[in-house]
């Protein structure tokens, strides 16, 4: 049987024309939203959605095009493109009752939570993004052969047919390396849930691709148009980070700050999966930025 998280129930929720999401749902109180990683569903979040359930009511859905969610047919770019994926997140949020909600992502959950808190300021009232960088910056650091640790994102960045057919032919061995390589504690991954992560990405092939292929390109487009208007995040933000600015070479807090000016970046010791290997560091984190006050320094200017 497919791991889920205790106490929560499912739900399947429609967001937009033919395409309705997965979603882990317990606890009551203020909104968090919860969203998952590369190669992962939203069971990534198992422990630390059942701290933070105590007092909450926490949302972890599975994003568009993995786990049990939708998995549309990537007719262009903007199928699988942040500001679409993020829009599917405010309306999921809206129509579970709730109009402003805490969110929080890690890795590619990161980058649709990023574009959430860009599109819709009004809706999100606090962001928390772990081990990630915004995608413009993302492949401004991404240079020289200490960029290796990302060739999957060259990979998938190629045109339809060719990742596919790569990835399809042992999706096992190529979505494992990930799950094996970027664990430092592998225990953090118990065998079942590793099965079930397996599974789910074996199952969605184009869509991951199309998700990542969205990063070399539409989504570039909408974080450069962002940052040339000058616009910044508007709400508090806390960033959890693995050092990987000292391995490429670039100050990770001074990136993220240009675009949050109420920022808390915090390096982690723990490996890529931090909210299943380190998950009390991940729920105090949140809990601090939960009860954060927001800095008026006037108003950001948003979309």
């Amino acid at each position: 049987m497919t791991p889920v998280i205790p106490g929560f129930d499912q739900h399947r929720v429609p967001v937009a024309d033919g395409v309705a999401l997965h979603a882990a749902v317990g606890g009551s109180g203020p909104a968090v939203v919860l969203l998952h990683g590369f190669p992962q569903t939203h069971l990534m979040w198992r422990h630390v959605a059942a701290d933070l359930a105590a007092d909450h009511t926490v949302i972890c859905p599975d994003l568009r095009g993995y786990g049990a969610s939708d998995r549309p047919a990537e007719t262009d770019g903007s199928v699988y493109a942040k500001r679409t994926m993020a829009s599917d997140v405010v309306e999921l949020a809206r129509r579970l009752g709730h109009d402003r909600f805490a969110l929080a992502g890690h890795d590619r959950g990161a980058l649709v939570a990023f574009r959430a808190a860009l599109d819709h300021p009004g809706a999100v009232t606090r962001l928390a993004c772990l081990d990630v960088l915004p995608t413009l910056d993302m492949w401004d650091v991404m240079h020289g052969v200490s960029a290796a640790v990302g060739f999957h994102l060259y990979l998938m960045a190629q045109p339809p047919g060719l990742p596919e057919r790569m990835i399809g032919a042992d999706p096992d061995a190529f979505f494992g390396h990930f799950l094996d390589g970027w664990t430092a504690d592998p225990r953090a991954i118990p065998d079942d849930v590793r099965a079930a992560y397996l599974s789910a990405c074996r199952d969605a092939v184009p869509s991951i691709v199309a998700d990542y292929r969205a990063s070399a390109g539409i989504d570039v487009e909408h974080d450069r148009a962002d940052r040339d208007a000058g616009r910044t995040l508007a709400m508090p933000v806390g960033v959890l980070q693995q050092d990987w600015g000292a391995a490429l070479g670039y100050d990770a807090a001074a990136v993220w700050r240009a675009w949050a000016p109420d920022l808390r970046h915090t390096t982690v010791r723990c490996g890529h999966f931090m909210a299943e290997e380190s998950p009390g560091e991940v729920v105090k984190a949140l809990r601090d930025l939960l009860a954060r006050r927001a800095v008026t320094s006037g108003p950001a200017r948003c979309r």
